[in-house]
């Protein structure tokens, strides 16, 4: 295995004053005049004295130092004078008192990344920055009433539209995830026309569509379906602190739908004999079954938990949550690599099957629920939840020694994979999906407050310093594998550069990218599905270190999904092949576009108040939630709604 990138204290520059590094002068004086010691000496006659003639002897010595300056003699003599010899002893008292005085705590410091060519970065964007925004930030609503509107044109009702074919596909099981994975982006977005029809649909279609339809995936229909009736429950007003929808159902609506579509999806549970839920469910009887491989996905299990937990609490039943919680329960109790999982888990016997770990599909929502589900549950009295942060730690260190390493030319940083487990051999190959990673990382560490403001509190720990070292470092290999293609936009997976892997001949097109060495894009993964998770980490990134170049990283990735993506007769499609021009479309715009993308864009370009990310957790599928002890907000509409 290719030696991993050894992130540890000594890679990180610290700005937090705890950490440092002070002079011998200053630790001797700070020890003498702050310490036990102190205290022991006044406490006695001879200490006293001591004291006091240790005292007079650093005076004498300043004063020493002080009066081997260069002499005032011939002309330089002219040029100063009283004035200055009156300076020297007013320096000399100076220097006297601060040694008397404790040390104080200096104040964090900004770091490298956040200084900006006009100087170092305060936080605060001048006006023109926030027109600026402001008019980027309309042009993501347009871009989303533009892809609502084809879908509404050609395919209402259908889980997907299928743009230059112009009609609806059910590929999700036949409950219209369009409709309910947009309805929460249109209520913050304020677009009032897209949540009454979107809404209105719901209330006339979907009950009758669950109680009907046949198979669903347990997973995607909990995220997208389950996820945005909840969301749309919360921002509706149903919470009783806001309400961003001043038209459509009300809350109760959605409530009620979700419960009914929650109750069918329990079915997956109950029929297991372990914890571990069958992977797909028959709405139409509540009865479920196991995938033709009779495995469920790690990450598919382990994230339906944020979801079954505030239907929990916003409807007083504590089935939803006991059931989803077992789930982490009983994998806290599984042996693992480094705090690492295998990505397939069998639902007969419990246990992992096989030996194949990546933080790419079928692995990644396991890492980032671990967390989220913390944030969500840790203020509960008594809710031992604690066992979540920590594998979630033991995760992070693993990711850290067994998957980081660096590419050749350039060192980009990249998260790889085991496909033998930790005595395979290392892969070179990280999913897009992996580009969850650095919002996730920056999450974990200030849990959602800025940096600025943990480093002035003195929250974060040297694993946190760490982490987001990783997640900064992360997010520009990311977007690099936007940059470095021709038409701007990622493909599906990427492999790197590294010295024990290299294939020529397969790079991203774009000639002018520095990274165009180090990235290798092989010819089957050079799709493009429209998806969200490098802007979801730009946004992530930008609310906690408030470096303007994630905006701009996304604004720019914004564009080329306008540039290559957009249908003129309404929605965005997928691509075929980022690396050539014109890029061959795919015919499919899937539902996390509007979901997701387009929201976190939005967000991204808008005010850091609008859903504070240390008051809503938001789930896989980007449907923000409140945090317990954030349900009832004192002026919540104002902190939940967009002003453009």
């Amino acid at each position: 295995m290719s030696k991993s990138l050894p992130y540890s204290v000594k890679d990180v520059h610290y700005d937090n004053a705890k950490f440092r590094h002070r002079s011998f002068f200053k630790v001797i004086t700070q020890t003498l005049f702050t310490s036990d010691m102190k205290r022991e000496c006044v406490s006695c006659s001879t200490g006293k004295f001591l004291g006091l003639f240790m005292i007079f002897g650093l005076a004498c010595l300043m004063l020493t130092h002080a009066n081997k300056t260069p002499s005032v003699t011939d002309g330089l003599s002219k040029g100063l004078g009283t004035n200055e010899e009156q300076k020297v002893v007013t320096d000399v008292g100076v220097r006297f008192k601060k040694l008397l005085r404790r040390a104080p705590r200096l104040p964090p410091r900004l770091s490298g990344n956040e200084k900006v060519s006009s100087g170092i970065f305060t936080g605060k964007p001048n006006e023109h920055d926030e027109e600026k925004w402001k008019a980027r930030q309309r042009n993501v609503k347009e871009a989303f009433t533009h892809a609502w509107s084809g879908y509404k044109k050609f395919a209402m009702g259908f889980d997907e539209l299928l743009p230059l074919s112009m009609q609806g596909f059910d590929g999700l099981g036949g409950l219209g995830a369009t409709v309910v994975d947009s309805l929460d982006t249109a209520m913050i977005m304020g677009l009032e026309e897209v949540v009454s029809e979107a809404g209105s649909w719901i209330e006339s279609n979907l009950l009758e569509r669950i109680s009907q339809k046949g198979d669903v995936n347990l997973f995607e229909t909990t995220i997208r379906v389950l996820g945005g009736l909840l969301s749309a429950y919360h921002l509706s007003g149903g919470d009783q602190d806001m309400n961003l929808a001043n038209t459509g159902p009300k809350p109760t609506i959605y409530l009620e739908i979700a419960k009914n579509l929650a109750d069918r999806l329990l079915s997956a549970f109950t029929s297991s004999p372990t914890p571990i839920p069958y992977s797909d469910v028959l709405l139409k009887n509540s009865s479920a079954h196991p995938a033709s491989n009779l495995l469920s996905s790690t990450s598919e299990v382990s994230t339906l938990q944020l979801e079954f937990n505030y239907l929990s609490a916003i409807s007083g039943d504590p089935k939803y949550k006991t059931e989803g919680m077992k789930v982490f329960a009983h994998f806290k109790t599984l042996p693992k690599v480094e705090g690492l999982v295998p990505i397939y888990v069998s639902p007969h016997s419990g246990e992992f099957i096989g030996q194949e770990i990546r933080l790419g599909s079928r692995g990644d929502s396991y890492y980032e629920y671990l967390i989220k589900v913390w944030l969500q549950l840790r203020s509960i009295q008594d809710g031992n939840f604690t066992y979540l942060y920590d594998m979630y730690e033991e995760a992070m260190r693993g990711v850290r020694h067994l998957l980081v390493q660096k590419t050749i030319p350039n060192e980009l940083v990249f998260v790889g994979e085991l496909p033998g487990g930790s005595k395979g051999s290392f892969s070179p190959k990280m999913d897009h999906l992996v580009c969850f990673l650095p919002g996730t990382l920056a999450l974990g560490a200030t849990k959602g407050i800025t940096k600025e403001k943990a480093m002035k509190d003195n929250l974060l720990t040297v694993e946190d310093f760490e982490n987001l070292k990783l997640a900064e470092d992360l997010a520009k290999t990311c977007f690099e594998m936007y940059s470095v293609t021709s038409t701007g936009l990622a493909p599906e997976i990427a492999y790197f550069h590294t010295k024990d892997f290299y294939e020529d001949g397969l790079g991203g097109g774009n000639q002018s990218s520095e990274y165009v060495n180090d990235i290798i894009i092989k010819f089957n993964d050079r799709h493009n599905l429209l998806r969200p998770e490098t802007v979801e980490s730009l946004f992530v990134l930008y609310r906690i270190t408030q470096d303007p170049k994630y905006r701009e990283w996304g604004w720019q990735i914004f564009q080329s999904f306008e540039k290559y993506t957009k249908v003129d007769s309404g929605g965005y499609t997928s691509l075929n092949d980022v690396t050539t021009l014109p890029p061959q479309r795919r015919d499919k715009m899937e539902t996390f576009f509007l979901g997701e993308t387009l929201k976190y864009l939005y967000l991204l370009f808008g005010d850091s108040s609008v859903i504070p990310l240390d008051k809503f957790v938001f789930n896989t599928e980007a449907h923000p939630f409140p945090i317990k002890d954030a349900i009832y907000l004192e002026g919540g509409s104002n902190m939940m709604k967009g002003t453009v």
